[in-house]
């Protein structure tokens, strides 16, 4: 036994020690795993609940815009944002996508695919989550589309303008039309001795089709987990405003117009989509915004941004190409955005563009501008640059005329094609929605906004297409687009609901909960419809007020008892009172309307 005693501790040492390994390597494995489901909890809050997600998001609709309130991690803003708008997401993905197949000659699967091959891989892993956030909130919503339905509409203005043409270009397509970049949108912002108070005024008129402008009418006001808070006009679905107008908490004032004629694309930088909203979120002065568009510049979407720092009064003009870009900047005078370029070298190089054909509509709407702001040097205030986005006067032909020549552009009653973008005659586009915002309003992240022609007048669709049959295609997705007022939105905004129904789109009924069974509830849910999350309950004989409806459902206000809510009167909603109640959808057969 003496003899077998030093094997047999040796074998019991090396036994420890396989064990003490194999205990370690576990370890270890526990960890990582351990590391790896908390990474991917906190990166997508796979543990919450739907309900805990929409904590926060909230939206309402006022003066033709639906106005969404986001906030929290990268994820739960998307799946709010895809929650909160899927009917508005769905129809505007349908527009789009009805859209650009016809004209690019390339089916959806091709954008599909393009928003996971060439897109996806060039996106902050910041915006993939809220991308598929989005997507996470259509589903939840019961729709049908994925992530990569979600890429591919945030990439509407960069994939079937400057992607695809260079593409057919590689790909020699004999049938492959002839697409240019867009022309689209008139702003100017100024500053110094050209305002009435000698701060930044910036406005805004976004220039589209009919069909698209009418759903171009969101307004986001973004709070997220890092970074700065965003007030911001947008497309449902999109990530950033996309037209763009913007302001943040850092005083960081954004619009601009697209250079009309501009080509060049790389598929292997980050989309314009992402480095527009990083901007608008992370920088906090123009140096710092024009740092950020230009990391990983792909090209897509190329602007000419107008800029301005509310902190120091100082503005710029950021033109933004592919491989030339430039900035001009001042704390007195202005810049003025109607989809011309400037730089010589980007016009020469990056353009087809040409700066002396006047009758075109860029070079129209910058005669305009050039005539209309030295004009009014001293004078410019919020009242009179929303004045200025409603005219008229076409510089060519020397008369006020509804075309797409003035600052207002009314494209569906010119009787000529556009030279610059080679729209055809009695085009349905031109401006279809405005913003404005001085420094007040910047400081309070406040601005203005009017859904619809600036102008205030109405387009018809029905007697447009009886009078115009070449474009009856579009008989499927173009509707009405009325006038609209100039509408005040702000961060932090909530319905607001006045005491008689003439001052508001509608009225609020004095009602009762009714019928219901001992003991029972009735279910306030977060919007119409049984599938969505139940918010409150209510018990019979509730005193609550009917301000909207949608089908078999009732939209109510209502208070617990002693609140703002619950002193109710047949005569109406004390609009003071209502900002201040509880809101929820519930089943209209179990409401009793006393009133109205």
């Amino acid at each position: 036994m003496d003899k077998l005693l030093p094997s047999s501790l040796n074998w019991m040492e090396a036994m420890m020690r396989v064990v003490i390994r194999g205990l370690a390597g576990c370890l270890l494995t526990l960890i990582f795993l351990a590391s790896v489901a908390g990474a991917a909890t906190s990166k997508q809050d796979s543990g919450k609940g739907g309900e805990a997600r929409l904590k926060g998001g909230y939206r309402f609709e006022r003066g033709g815009w639906v106005y969404v309130h986001l906030e929290g991690a990268p994820a739960d803003i998307g799946y709010q944002h895809g929650y909160l708008l899927a009917p508005e997401i769905e129809e505007g993905l349908r527009i789009v996508q009805f859209r650009d197949v016809r004209r690019t000659k390339r089916d959806w699967g091709f954008y599909r695919a393009t928003a996971q091959n060439i897109l996806w891989p060039h996106i902050d892993e910041e915006y993939q989550q809220e991308l598929q956030g989005i997507a996470d909130g259509l589903k939840a919503r019961g729709s049908k589309l994925d992530v990569w339905d979600v890429v591919a509409l945030n990439a509407m203005e960069e994939v079937p303008d400057y992607y695809v043409p260079m593409l057919d270009k590689q790909e020699k397509r004999a049938d492959a039309p002839d697409l240019k970049a867009p022309g689209d949108c008139s702003a100017f912002v100024a500053t110094g001795s050209y305002t009435k108070d000698h701060k930044p005024v910036i406005v805004h008129s976004n220039w589209t089709d009919y069909a698209t402008g009418k759903r171009w009418t969101m307004i986001f006001d973004i709070v997220p987990t890092h970074g700065y808070r965003m007030l911001t006009d947008g497309f449902p679905g999109i990530i950033v405003s996309d037209d763009d107008f913007a302001i943040n908490s850092a005083g960081i004032m954004v619009t601009e117009t697209t250079i009309a004629g501009f080509y060049g694309f790389d598929p292997n930088g980050k989309p314009e989509f992402v480095r527009a909203r990083k901007a608008a979120q992370y920088a906090s002065s123009i140096d710092q915004y024009v740092k950020i568009m230009l990391e990983g510049n792909n090209g897509g979407y190329a602007n000419d941004w107008l800029l301005a720092d509310n902190k120091t009064g100082e503005i710029a003009r950021f033109e933004d190409g592919l491989k030339v870009h430039r900035v001009w900047r001042t704390k007195d005078g202005y810049f003025e955005g109607a989809n011309f370029p400037s730089d010589p070298e980007l016009i020469k190089t990056e353009t087809d563009f040409d700066p002396n054909n006047m009758a075109s509509s860029p070079n129209a709407r910058r005669v305009r501008w050039q005539q209309l702001l030295p004009a009014n040097k001293g004078q410019i205030d919020l009242a009179m640059g929303e004045k200025f986005l409603a005219d008229h006067y076409d510089t060519y032909e020397g008369k006020e005329d509804r075309n797409y020549r003035g600052l207002c552009g009314h494209a569906d009653t010119s009787p000529a094609a556009d030279a610059a973008w080679d729209d055809p005659p009695y085009n349905p586009m031109g401006a279809v929605t405005a913003q404005a915002a001085d420094s007040t309003m910047a400081k309070n992240m406040t601005f203005e906004a009017r859904a619809g022609h600036p102008c205030g007048e109405d387009f018809f669709a029905e007697p447009f297409l009886k009078e115009h049959p070449e474009f009856s295609w579009q008989k499927p997705i173009l509707v009405d687009m009325k006038g609209n007022p100039w509408t005040e939105f702000k961060i932090g905004d909530k319905q607001q609901l006045a005491s008689n129904a003439s001052d508001v789109a509608y009225a609020c009924n004095y009602a009762k909960v009714k019928n219901l069974k001992p003991g029972t509830y009735l279910s306030v849910r977060s919007d119409p419809g049984s599938q969505f999350p139940s918010t409150d309950r209510l018990r019979s004989g509730t005193e609550v007020y009917v301000c909207d409806e949608r089908g078999d459902w009732f939209k109510v206000f209502y208070s617990d008892p002693g609140g703002p809510c619950s002193q109710t009167s047949a005569e109406g909603l004390d609009a003071r009172k209502a900002a201040n109640c509880k809101a929820g959808w519930v089943e209209r057969g179990w409401i009793d309307v006393i009133s109205g």
